[in-house]
């Protein structure tokens, strides 16, 4: 049997000394109401602006041909996403490892997006009466991947050259194959909004799911440096070497509790890794299991009474003599 500390044995004795009445329900109910109050006060005051939604068809409109250019990408299987690795494919584009241990690869391919055919070719295929756009794809489809990635090129070259704001496309270019075809409907496909409730319902029947659009936007952030994402979110203060992570539109408090999560991303050499992402996760792991632990861990879970914390918070009961005599004897 282990043995008690004095404060264990002292702790553990029937109190003998003077009761006072608590109702605990009408502590409670207070309690509730204050909390409840405070809320709706805080809420009205400081909650955030309803900014409206960033979809493919406000960057369709806003940058018609940097909409362009990037699904080119994704046809081509060049973007950020069709090279990024698992848990979307077998790539190897933004594989990270912590250590010689690769959580990415160890979980594998979760969420399988293939871009070309996800975000561009399955999309056009939903769109009837357009019999030039049926050749097109089967056209596309039924050439070799040198060849369709020479239609591409040639197709982008040309592209790269108008400004990411240009509502004209080059919409004829034999040499491009079929696909000035495909970005002719695609990009009026987006523009009509269309698009983006096709990459909405590819995932499941229920439309909660935003990866794919959410994707496709995000690979103009490193194709574009003036992207309409880009500008969005520079100007919001949510790009990742600003808080990103906790920050909310416009002149308003994010999440403060992300804070720690955050922290770790400025700091050396975390901040210069180009594993941060499962470096920060193996940081909060080791802290948040430590945490969890705290009640059973020696020394540590002893912190809370080795500090006078408590005495602060039970001031009352500390000065009154009645109560600390009868916890002497």
């Amino acid at each position: 049997m282990s043995r008690w500390s004095e404060s264990e044995r002292t702790y553990s004795r029937p109190w003998h000394g003077p009761l006072r009445h608590y109702d605990i329900l009408k502590e409670a109910t207070i309690g509730f109401v204050v909390v409840l109050v405070l809320t709706f006060l805080l809420a009205i005051t400081f909650s955030s602006p309803d900014v409206p939604p960033v979809t493919i068809q406000s960057w369709a409109k806003a940058q018609p041909a940097g909409f362009v250019d990037v699904a080119l990408t994704e046809l081509n299987r060049t973007s950020t996403t069709a090279t990024y690795g698992p848990p979307y494919n077998n790539q190897t584009g933004s594989l990270q490892s912590l250590g010689p241990v690769s959580i990415q690869k160890f979980f594998g391919v979760k969420y399988p997006i293939n871009t070309a055919r996800d975000f561009v070719l399955n999309p056009l295929a939903t769109l009837p009466h357009f019999p030039a756009l049926t050749r097109a794809i089967s056209t596309y489809e039924h050439a070799s991947t040198a060849t369709q990635d020479h239609w591409v090129g040639i197709y982008l070259s040309k592209m790269n050259k108008l400004p990411l704001s240009s509502a004209t496309i080059v919409a004829h270019l034999p040499s491009a194959g079929p696909v000035p075809e495909l970005m002719t409907h695609l990009l009026a496909m987006a523009q009509s909004g269309a698009l983006d409730a096709q990459l909405l319902t590819q995932s499941s029947f229920y439309t909660t799911n935003y990866t794919n659009p959410l994707m496709f936007i995000g690979d103009s952030v490193v194709a574009q440096p003036n992207s309409y994402w880009n500008k969005l979110v520079t100007t919001d203060h949510l790009q990742g070497d600003q808080w990103g992570v906790m920050n909310e539109t416009g002149s308003w408090p994010g999440q403060p509790w992300m804070w720690l999560y955050t922290m770790w991303y400025q700091v050396p050499p975390m901040s210069n890794s180009s594993d941060v992402d499962v470096e920060v996760l193996a940081i909060m792991t080791v802290l948040s299991v430590a945490l969890l632990l705290v009640p059973v861990i020696p020394g540590l879970r002893n912190i809370p009474e080795k500090l006078p914390l408590y005495r602060l918070i039970w001031r009352r009961y500390y000065r009154d003599p009645e109560f600390t005599d009868v916890q002497r004897t």
